[in-house]
């Protein structure tokens, strides 16, 4: 029991000690503008993350430079065209509309409206070869085999109405 007691109070104390994190930067309002900065561009790394969300190493170095811009007074477009500038607009999340960008915005609809014409070229050809297929047997079956199929169909609908009963 005082084991116990002993090892609660050496944690107790443990936690008493912690203290809050240290912000990264020493002014908050610069810390602030960078992540609201580094929110909307992309980690070249690892691509679907945000910069300021990624642990890659690169993503660190751009956080750093940004915050060096920051100080240096550049205003958020500023900061923003010289990584544009640097990287392409392809750092950007939303890239702006122009003609080098087009197929950022309007490739997936492309690519889209393209699956589904082809989808309905597949379908009407797939229709049109069931339908000839079972004009083709209905044309090679004689008059006699006509005959025996309609038998052999009404026979299997007596036995199953015997069945039933």
């Amino acid at each position: 029991m005082r084991i116990i007691l002993a090892l609660s109070l050496a944690l107790l104390c443990a936690f008493a000690q912690a203290k809050d994190a240290v912000p990264m930067a020493a002014d908050e309002a610069v810390e602030k503008r960078m992540v609201a900065i580094s929110d909307e561009l992309r980690c070249l790394v690892c691509q679907n993350e945000s910069l300021s969300g990624s642990h890659a190493e690169l993503a660190q170095d751009l956080r750093r430079e940004i915050r060096s811009l920051i100080k240096q007074g550049k205003s958020d477009a500023e900061i923003m065209d010289f990584m544009v500038s640097r990287y392409g607009d392809f750092v950007r999340y939303r890239p702006p509309l122009k003609a080098s960008t087009y197929l950022l915005w309007f490739g997936p609809f492309l690519l889209l409206a393209g699956a589904i014409a082809a989808l309905v070229v597949y379908l009407r050809r797939r229709g049109e070869r069931v339908n000839t297929s079972a004009e083709s047997l209905e044309t090679t079956l004689s008059a006699e085999e006509s005959r025996q199929a309609d038998a052999l169909l009404k026979q299997n609908d007596m036995n199953e109405s015997e069945n039933k009963q």
